[in-house]
């Protein structure tokens, strides 16, 4: 019979992950019971949460334990149902992780919707990243016309499509990114209005040249030097949607950043709105006019995306490690068949 292979968690890092962290498994192709899907993936997602997944601590879902499957969304083609609601050659998506194929409950997945886009946009620019992107400018950041939005890791899946969405609704977008290949993208692709290099001396000075009105929302998908750098200038009033600090994510104890009495003091001062947030808070009352909205504005090429994808199940533990320390230009995706 036929073999699938996955990849499971060896070890728990310490610090940034290593592939001694990870170990390739495989087993019998599994047989889909009354009610599942036998799967075969097509593409895997590879995003920033998985890497808090590998740590055994409380969070806002349960740790991936040793010797289980990696966590992880995919695109899958259905092989086998034994369900009447699904066809075989049908795709769909939902958190089977990083395997080749998987048996899964019907109810465990959706039908990949991309309004007409590629099927890879499913995962990226109109799945979980767009969607955060979406929902934290819709209901926490709310730009208005003529004011600054600023986001980290601008050249990434969440911080692209927050740039295009502020300019969309009338405000000017500062990104930061690391390297100048990355700026150059941001700035002339993506079209925003400013693009600020993280690693170039002076950052914190280049920010503020390009912010002389202040900060009106900065969406916060890194901290660490750049919350530095970013809370002098937030303006009074100003949203902080916080969707992930990454700089913190391989630190085996947080450090570093703005300490949280200077913190405090300045959200006093400035009156000031900081909510971190999961997406799916807001899935049920805002997805579908997410891919209502934006589905026709990425066919048309109004908003623009850019994906990393490499070939086969065995690259996902270093390309993951590579998208940690940002060497990936994109949203990461593995091609697994």
């Amino acid at each position: 019979m036929d073999a699938y292979r996955q990849i499971v968690l060896a070890a728990r890092p310490i610090g940034v992950p290593t592939l001694g962290n990870f170990r390739l498994a495989t087993g019998p192709l599994p047989i889909p019971s009354d009610g599942q899907l036998l799967l075969r993936t097509r593409y895997l997602s590879l995003d920033p949460y998985m890497r808090g997944r590998m740590n055994d601590a409380k969070s806002y879902a349960a740790p991936v334990e040793l010797g289980q499957v990696m966590e992880g969304e995919v695109i899958a083609e259905i092989l086998e149902t034994r369900h009447p609601s699904y066809r075989k050659g049908e795709l769909v998506q939902g958190r089977i992780g990083w395997r080749t194929h998987a048996a899964v409950d019907a109810d465990t997945v959706r039908r990949v919707e991309t309004a007409g886009n590629s099927s890879t946009t499913a995962l990226g620019v109109l799945g979980m990243p767009g969607f955060t992107a979406y929902a934290g400018m819709k209901v926490i950041g709310q730009p208005k016309i003529g004011e600054t939005v600023v986001v980290a890791a601008a050249s990434g899946p969440v911080g692209s499509l927050v740039g295009q969405l502020a300019r969309i609704a009338g405000a000017r977008a500062v990104g930061i990114a690391g390297g100048a290949t990355k700026c150059a993208y941001v700035r002339d692709e993506l079209r925003f209005d400013a693009a600020i290099d993280h690693r170039a001396e002076g950052f914190s000075e280049m920010l503020a040249a390009a912010c002389p009105d202040g900060i009106d929302v900065y969406f916060e998908n890194v901290g660490g030097p750049i919350w530095d750098a970013v809370l002098p200038l937030l303006n009074r009033y100003a949203r902080v949607p916080v969707c992930g600090p990454v700089s913190h994510y391989n630190e085996a104890k947080p450090t570093g950043g703005s300490s949280a009495a200077e913190t405090m003091v300045t959200v006093l001062r400035r009156s000031l709105l900081i909510r971190g947030f999961i997406n799916t808070e807001f899935a049920a009352d805002h997805y579908d006019s997410f891919l209502m909205e934006l589905g026709p504005l990425v066919r048309s090429g109004e908003i623009r995306y850019r994906e990393d994808i490499s070939e086969g199940l065995e690259a996902a533990p270093s390309a993951f490690i590579d998208m940690l320390v940002g060497r990936n230009f994109g949203k990461a995706l593995v091609r697994v068949s």
